[in-house]
């Protein structure tokens, strides 16, 4: 379960803008081919905020889906499966991902 050290990640990027503050909510960009479990997510990060101190801050998750432009087609299209990065009008797999691998912390809310 790589959720936990994902976890640890990311409130080492808050951490340094929430020193005297109360986080509320943190919000992630989390993209289709990261393979990573929402709940696991959530869970993990459940026990990861009372250790960095940010009892009450809540995760919040934006999941990006996986989107592709063909190569061999010239079309841009959502993968159909996170299992198979192919284009989903030709079945090419000569393709680029344009969105899809992100994992960032976007944005929180502090008081």
């Amino acid at each position: 379960m790589h959720e936990l050290s994902l976890c640890q990640a990311i409130a080492g990027v808050v951490r340094p803008y929430a020193v005297d503050k109360h986080v509320v909510v943190v919000r992630v960009q989390v993209g289709a081919l990261r393979q990573v479990v929402p709940d696991s997510l959530t869970f993990c990060w459940d026990l990861i905020r009372e250790y960095e101190s940010m009892p009450d801050a809540q995760l919040e998750l934006e999941m990006v889906p996986a989107e592709v432009v063909c190569h061999t087609c010239g079309k841009q299209s959502l993968l159909a499966s996170r299992w198979s990065v192919c284009c989903a009008v030709c079945d090419s797999a000569d393709v680029m991902v344009l969105r899809g691998n992100e994992f960032q912390v976007t944005s929180m809310d502090v008081s």
